[in-house]
């Protein structure tokens, strides 16, 4: 037989206090995601900079696509400014039509493709 007395399993919370992750009295720290970078191009492209669309949250709570100068409406024409683009209720559709819109995103007549041709020959 076991001598030990049972005591309740310990809460998440308890075990972050525990090993120093949480402090008691305070209530979570919350983190939300507010913007996405999409682009064709791998993250350690040169020119990824330049080819990336944001999905971003706005204050509203909604999701809009933009290239950092001007937004997109939802048949993915661009214009410039945030004001005309359009408002996703939830990220997903936002994040489809910026995967859709990255391959063509143009930058000097050139687009994504291009660019990812240019830097990633194939073999």
């Amino acid at each position: 037989m076991n001598d030990q007395t049972a005591r309740p399993a310990m809460t998440m919370r308890e075990i972050r206090e525990g090993l120093g992750h949480a402090t008691p009295g305070l209530p979570d720290v919350d983190v939300i995601v507010t913007r996405y970078e999409v682009s064709l191009l791998p993250l350690n492209d040169v020119n990824r900079k330049y080819f990336t669309l944001y999905v971003e949250r706005t204050r509203r709570g909604m999701w809009i696509v933009n290239d950092g100068h001007g937004g997109y409406d939802i048949d993915g024409d661009w214009a410039p400014g945030l004001a005309v683009a359009h408002e996703f209720n939830d990220y997903d559709d936002a994040i489809a039509l910026a995967r859709r819109l990255a391959p063509n995103v143009t930058i000097n007549g050139h687009t994504a493709a291009d660019a990812y041709r240019r830097t990633h020959p194939t073999t």
